[in-house]
């Protein structure tokens, strides 16, 4: 995919992660730490972080197009690099929402160890605070090659 409706495809997809990667962790995490939360919200976590699970690689791809356009200067060099990482910060996302699943439906058979109920808890705190701040990262340093004059508008 390279581009729609005249614009390079990475900078429209790029605004889904970044509004869905957040979201995805705080509604994980929410998930994780209050039950009730959990039987209302558990599905739409776990669509969520499939659909961020699928769209981070694309729109890596995507940049990695947009990159060969602008060549590498350093400020791109690193968007890119911090991007190409992304995709190991959403998979523990989906994980942990499967694993989520797991404890719901078990625990309406019989219940769920509290020891593994907060092990998950704890995974999906890290996954969903180390994938909100690399999604901060990455959007950071892209958005400085951009106004800081490296991307031409």
């Amino acid at each position: 995919m390279s581009t729609f409706n005249g614009l390079p495809a990475h900078v429209l997809l790029v605004h889904a992660v970044v509004v869905l990667v957040p979201l995805t962790a705080g509604l994980l995490i929410l998930c994780a730490l209050w039950p009730a939360a959990r039987s209302r919200l558990l599905w739409l976590v776990v669509v969520l972080a499939v659909l961020v699970t699928i769209l981070t690689p694309i729109t890596v791809e995507a940049g990695e197009w947009f990159q060969q356009r602008l060549g590498m200067p350093p400020t791109v060099d690193e968007h890119a690099r911090l991007g190409r990482q992304m995709p190991y910060f959403v998979a523990p996302l989906l994980i942990s929402a499967v694993l989520l699943v797991f404890v719901q439906v078990r625990s309406r058979r019989q219940p769920v160890g509290r020891a593994v109920v907060a092990l998950i808890a704890v995974l999906a705190l890290a996954s969903g605070g180390a994938a909100t701040w690399q999604t901060f990262r990455t959007g950071d340093s892209g958005a400085h090659a951009v106004w800081n004059g490296v991307v031409d508008h």
